[in-house]
């Protein structure tokens, strides 16, 4: 261990086992101390000879035999090397250019944990891999993709080493990072990647996408993106939050009272509750969810994941989602905008494509069947408008006079 030989000690517990490394004076002058008193009997096996030692009232006694014919395996180092996506010593063009590496391939000292960060992130997206589509190009969008270490990353593991076609855009509001990156990748003639300097709604024309990710996007702007990716019916969507704040200050559940009136684990409450609400909101779209540890706290504290894969068929619920905001006591949150995300604009695309599909069908019909003659159109006849209605006039009858009238009984003669 650190390039130095030891002896490891492995003390039996009642719950569990634990070791020291010591070295050879060190494990000489332990093994004086506890053989007879702690342990009575020790055995050394070598390559040549088995050794067994028993201590008894006699003495101690020693017992040696030849070694027994079974392969000594060879110990694996202590320090193991980690395999990578992207592994050590190998020239990465877009690690040069960022400055992770130097032209050797070589991990700057300062730039390690950067490195780790890296391949942990593709490690949770290579998992989710078989559930992007198997052919033609992959449709990805990266919302406040900063600096693009992760964005370039996600490139060359999507392009290099799965050899896929992609669209990728990055967006940022930073109009300098913007070029940068953008400079970057026309360096090193990255085909299928843009850079859009903008916010979220920036990309409102992008119609469907596969893969959606929101990497350190603060306080709501997780919510939008999230919000976004559920109308583009994302097929997979990965969020690592940052910056939480809204939910804490209006939390107002008596039972968590003895928990927020310390403010700093309030804090750390109410990102969790968040992050919480998150994956039952998208769980409510049709969503399976996991929370993943992005990346040791040691390098970053903003080391949550979430990740979201479409599940075709799954009708969701909100109960869940509704019930957990009912008990914190609060009525509206950002969050509730992944419920009310619309994918009218994926409808239309879905319904243009299926038109197409039918002009298609049409055309080939066209083709294959022979066209019978049109028959001649026949014009109908002009319309006649009929005479006007002349109404007869009213018919007046005579009026008889009475009975005791002198006209009763007069006749013309």
């Amino acid at each position: 261990i650190k390039e130095q030989v030891v002896y490891q000690w492995e003390l039996p517990g009642e719950k569990q086992q634990t070791h020291l490394n010591l070295t050879a004076d060190e494990t000489v002058n332990r093994l004086q101390e506890q053989f007879g008193s702690v342990y009575r009997e020790a055995y050394l096996f070598t390559s040549e000879e088995d050794i067994a030692a028993r201590i008894n009232k006699k003495g101690v006694h020693i017992k040696r035999r030849v070694a027994s014919n079974e392969t000594v395996s060879t110990p694996e180092p202590h320090n193991r090397v980690k395999k990578y996506l992207i592994k050590e010593n190998v020239p990465c063009a877009f690690l040069q250019a960022l400055g992770v590496m130097n032209v050797s391939g070589v991990v700057k000292k300062q730039k390690e944990k950067k490195f780790r960060q890296i391949n942990r992130y593709l490690e949770i997206v290579n998992d989710i891999y078989p559930q992007l589509p198997a052919s033609g190009v992959i449709k990805v969008i990266d919302f406040g993709c900063g600096l693009s270490y992760l964005t370039f990353a996600l490139h060359h593991l999507l392009t290099v080493i799965h050899q896929r076609e992609v669209e990728m855009v990055g967006i940022d509001r930073n109009e300098d990072v913007i070029a940068r990156c953008t400079k970057i990748s026309k360096g090193l003639d990255l085909q299928g990647l843009r850079f859009n300097a903008g916010n979220i709604n920036s990309e409102a024309g992008q119609q469907h996408v596969h893969l959606a990710i929101s990497l350190h996007a603060c306080d709501t702007a997780t919510d939008h993106a999230l919000a976004y990716s559920v109308s583009a019916n994302a097929d997979v969507i990965m969020a690592v939050p940052c910056c939480q704040h809204e939910l804490s200050s209006m939390l107002n559940c008596e039972p968590l009272k003895q928990l927020t009136r310390f403010g700093i684990l309030q804090e750390r409450f109410a990102a969790e509750a968040t992050d919480t609400l998150r994956a039952l909101a998208l769980e409510s779209r049709g969503y399976s969810t996991q929370i993943l540890e992005f990346i040791d706290l040691e390098h970053t504290p903003k080391n949550l994941l979430i990740r979201a894969v479409k599940q075709t068929g799954k009708v969701g619920d909100a109960t869940h989602y509704e019930n957990f905001k009912t008990y914190l006591g609060v009525k509206s949150l950002a969050t509730d905008l992944v419920l009310e995300a619309e994918v009218s604009e994926v409808i239309e695309v879905v319904a243009e494509e299926i038109a197409q599909e039918l002009s298609n069908i049409e055309e080939t019909i066209a083709i294959e069947t022979p066209c019978e003659p049109t028959p001649p159109v026949v014009e109908a006849p002009p319309v006649v408008e009929a005479p006007p209605v002349v109404e007869a006039p009213p018919v007046v009858k005579e009026k008889k006079p009475a009975a005791d009238s002198p006209w009763a009984n007069w006749k013309r003669s």
